[in-house]
């Protein structure tokens, strides 16, 4: 879960909604390879893994929501591994680069987002690395099944990366009024108003880009785990169009 503190409440996005968001972003991308539905794909899947850990999205020990980057690692890599299995049934491309995506997690995107990092990696430090190793010691025979190269593959994770990073913009931050300019990697968001922004370098290949994203609003109290539990899913689904400009 995605979960933003709005002063009153909490703004909880689902990483598979999120996800949603980013197939959109990747969709509408100027800049696309030959395997441009693979990458597609791939966005809209990366966060599969996810799912089975949010049918009982989890609460602190104060009763916040637990947010994505404070996850108990170890589930973590068990659903992500399990996730890239099942995206790499579909299209063998896509997993590998979803396999790209959740090592990169633990290694800041591959040093292109310094201040990407989960919470609790350095207490299973031993299982990160070994589930990095098992990654990237595949990536020679899924790159040569695939019939990519190198150069591709790695241009081809960079899109990913950007369909993720521009989903993750609007979940992460307020968009109720215009507000002060913001940058994402070489990307300047430029808030507008109500879920309205302009970006520039624009990346897509239309004029515009008209997307939405999920959200649901949770009050904020001091959840115990079994009420939220029950609770969660029980809460309207919002889903808010999101206007992106040049």
């Amino acid at each position: 879960m995605i979960v933003r503190d709005r002063g009153d409440d909490w703004q909880v996005v689902l990483q598979t909604d999120h996800a949603e968001l980013s197939e959109e972003v990747a969709r509408a991308w100027a800049d696309t390879g030959p395997r441009h539905d693979s990458v597609v794909l791939a966005s809209r899947r990366h966060d599969d893994g996810w799912a089975t850990w949010e049918r009982s999205p989890m609460v602190h020990d104060d009763g916040r929501p637990v947010g994505f980057l404070d996850v108990h690692v170890p589930a973590h890599l068990a659903f992500y591994r399990a996730g890239i299995a099942a995206i790499a049934d579909e299209d063998p491309y896509a997993g590998l680069l979803v396999s790209m995506h959740g090592a990169g997690i633990y290694r800041q995107r591959y040093g292109t987002d310094p201040g990407l990092a989960l919470t609790r990696a350095p207490e299973a430090q031993e299982l990160v690395e070994a589930f990095v190793a098992e990654q990237e010691d595949a990536y020679p025979e899924w790159t040569a099944a695939a019939g990519v190269d190198d150069e591709l593959r790695v241009a081809d994770y960079g899109r990913l990366q950007w369909a993720d990073r521009f989903s993750l913009a609007f979940c992460l931050r307020g968009w109720d009024e215009p507000g002060e300019p913001f940058e994402v990697g070489e990307f300047r968001f430029e808030p507008l108003g109500p879920w309205r922004a302009r970006v520039s370098p624009w990346p897509f290949g239309a004029a515009e880009l008209g997307c939405s994203l999920v959200r649901r609003i949770v009050p904020k109290r001091a959840w115990r785990q079994s009420e939220f539990r029950k609770a969660f899913f029980v809460l309207p689904a919002e889903r808010v169009a999101i206007e992106l400009v040049a």
